[in-house]
């Protein structure tokens, strides 16, 4: 058994549909932020450090051999032929659409590129760069829209400098919803404030409103942070192992099958991670997340009777 066996994984949905393994190869194409240019403000999230998305500082490569560098680690761990490329760091639709589409189709230029993952805020999603994504979906490529709310609490979001409100997600969503753009919607565990309960709540929310994947992980206290501030002033206390499986295990249980999950952990670097130090054994926590799940005898939907939320294409 495995916990694709349990849940609706990305990595098992998207080889059902290509028939083949296609992995993330995740770029930092250099954007910038909002809530850092000055635009909204200049201090950023307050978990936010850079260094998570690129560990050897922001110098980042030529796209084309950050695609090259990704395709030779994954062919030799699994030996994928194709991929999506995958705009990670920071706010990859914040910029001018022409930009935009330079770097898109340089991306989609590489043969075992199959499709495009777009990181970004729901507050830089112009309907421009939306036609855009509809564009290529058109041409039969790949495209997912993967929208940072994680938490629907505007209270939280405030706490944590944001920028953005939830209305501002629900909008954005709307906005993909009338382009059948695909929405990986990304919620954070473990906020300040926020308990298991406001996490679910968070999820029923998107769930709500519509949504076709979601990215579930821990909040990671890591250096450079105001929250790694916090942290060291004991005004912010990490959520603990054993409530992050029970919590991730609800989720799973209250999400329609229909809806997929691309991740339900995640990790910093080691050498910037503070706390806490369980989110770095990401297969300890995928495993215990699958054995949680078999002691309660659930799986993915298992809480719902009869209810679907999502907005299938």
């Amino acid at each position: 058994m495995a916990l694709s066996d349990y849940v609706h994984t990305f990595g098992q949905a998207i080889k059902n549909q290509y028939g083949e393994r296609i992995h993330k190869l995740a770029i930092d194409a250099d954007f910038t932020c909002p809530n850092r240019d000055g635009t909204k403000g200049t201090g950023g999230c307050t978990f936010c450090n850079n260094s998570s998305f690129s560990p050897n500082g922001r110098q980042p490569k030529p796209l084309e051999q950050q695609i090259e560098a990704g395709r030779q680690v994954i062919r030799k761990r699994t030996r994928a032929n194709k991929y999506m490329a995958y705009f990670q760091a920071y706010t990859n639709t914040y910029a001018d659409v022409n930009e935009l589409k330079t770097l898109y189709d340089r991306a989609l230029a590489e043969e075992d590129v199959i499709g495009l993952s777009i990181g970004t805020r729901p507050d830089c999603l112009p309907e421009p760069v939306v036609e855009l994504l509809h564009s290529y979906q058109r041409q039969g490529y790949e495209i997912w829209l993967e929208l940072g709310l994680q938490s629907s609490s505007n209270e939280t979001l405030q706490r944590v400098n944001r920028g953005h409100s939830y209305e501002d997600y629900c909008d954005a969503v709307n906005l993909a919803r009338q382009y059948k753009i695909k929405v990986c919607t990304h919620l954070i565990a473990g906020l300040p404030g926020e308990t298991g309960k406001d996490t679910v709540a968070s999820l029923l929310d998107v769930l709500g409103e519509g949504v076709d994947g979601l990215k579930i992980h821990p909040l990671h206290v890591v250096k450079g942070t105001a929250l790694a501030n916090e942290w060291r002033n004991n005004e912010y206390e990490p959520l603990g192992f054993n409530d992050y499986i029970q919590t991730v295990a609800n989720m799973v249980e209250m999400t329609p099958y229909n809806i997929i999950f691309h991740r339900l952990t995640g990790t910093a670097s080691e050498n910037i991670l503070l706390a806490p130090q369980w989110c770095s054994k990401k297969w300890y926590v995928l495993n215990s997340i699958e054995r949680e799940l078999i002691k309660r005898g659930s799986y993915q939907g298992s809480a719902l009777e009869n209810k679907v939320y999502g907005c299938s294409q």
